[in-house]
């Protein structure tokens, strides 16, 4: 097939052109930005601000599945600010009306839309009640099924714009013949990935600031250590979303892992692999939700997906490929000088 990877600059982006590539499809990878860490294996890359996509755009001619990736996008410490909503509303809303319109108007096949699970409210607040044994307190309930987006109340505007997103495609897919898939992304994360500058994700930030810790020293984190998440390995999420596009389902699905851990579990891991002793201190600083997790019922039962991937495993990988990116920029070429930790005899 021919296939259109929106955002194929970025972290998911990079690795979806990769798997397509090795299925032997012929992809065009289209961004503002090339990949950073590696070159994109794409056939054909075009730099270009999907803000000013024309409807007839020539990338669109022929083509069989789009992928759109793009948005603006960070971590908590450029999502749950404030500081960037104006432009994050508005450039992600603008791509996404400029990628409906050239895909309705050079007939493409179907189009996969990358949500998030920040549609969801903060489910910690809602009192629901895990189903437990008699004799055993009931537990509360932090997974997200897809029918909890309504009523709507995300946790901040970029959840408030991949749901009106949603819409924008679902309401496009019924008023004419565009196929729409829609992935809800949870906390997807692994190697490629941004690990510093601002706009990094909390499993890519907590590997940097490990690998940068001199053993013996501490580590700082935001809010208390008691936020849950699940977090999602990039070959998982992949391979969900690949699912996903060539199924028949045309609602949306979560595509996240169902395992929830704290922040400090999640710390406590890398520290473990890092073989450093530090300590974790928090202080003030944009947490997002308290607790999420993602419900992976509907789409096991529709496609017969879950995550392959331990948490133990893809953070291993994560840690060690974000370490050698750190003692690359240090220009450290021994790893225990950085570390603190002496050489193995």
């Amino acid at each position: 097939m021919k296939c259109v990877v929106l955002g194929a600059g970025g972290f998911i982006g990079r690795h979806l052109v990769k798997r397509l590539k090795a299925e032997g499809h012929t992809v065009i990878g289209i961004d503002r930005k090339k990949p950073e860490f590696e070159p994109s294996p794409a056939d054909q890359f075009n730099i270009w601000d999907l803000r000013t996509l024309a409807p007839n755009t020539e990338f669109f001619r022929g083509v069989d599945e789009v992928f759109q990736l793009a948005a603006d996008m960070g971590g908590a410490g450029y999502v749950f600010t404030g500081e960037h909503d104006a432009e994050i509303m508005h450039n992600s809303v603008a791509i996404n009306l400029r990628v409906i319109e050239a895909c309705k108007f050079m007939g493409v096949g179907r189009v996969f839309f990358s949500s998030s699970a920040c549609v969801y409210q903060d489910i910690s607040g809602l009192n629901r009640l895990e189903q437990t044994p008699i004799g055993i307190n009931p537990i509360p309930m932090l997974s997200c099924q897809e029918d909890d987006a309504y009523p709507a109340n995300p946790d901040s505007d970029y959840g408030w714009e991949k749901l009106f997103s949603e819409r924008l495609y679902l309401a496009n897919a019924r008023n004419t013949r565009l196929k729409v898939r829609i992935g809800r992304y949870h906390n997807i994360f692994g190697p490629l990935g941004t690990w510093t500058g601002g706009r990094e994700k909390f499993p890519a930030a907590l590997c940097r600031k490990v690998a940068e810790a001199k053993h013996g020293t501490s580590i700082k984190l935001w809010g208390d250590g008691t936020q849950q998440r699940s977090f999602t390995y990039i070959d998982d999420a992949v391979e969900g979303t690949i699912r996903l596009m060539r199924s028949d389902v045309d609602v949306p699905l979560n595509i996240g892992s169902s395992r929830m851990v704290s922040i400090e579990e999640t710390a406590r891991m890398v520290i473990a692999m890092s073989q450093k002793w530090l300590d974790i201190e928090y202080e003030e600083g944009p947490t997002g939700v308290r607790g999420r997790n993602s419900d992976n019922t509907l789409i096991l039962q529709k496609l017969g997906w879950e995550p392959r991937y331990a948490l133990e495993a893809g953070l291993m990988n994560t840690y060690q490929w974000v370490r050698q990116q750190v003692i690359r920029d240090a220009g450290v070429s021994h790893p225990q000088l950085l570390t603190g930790v002496p050489p193995q005899m």
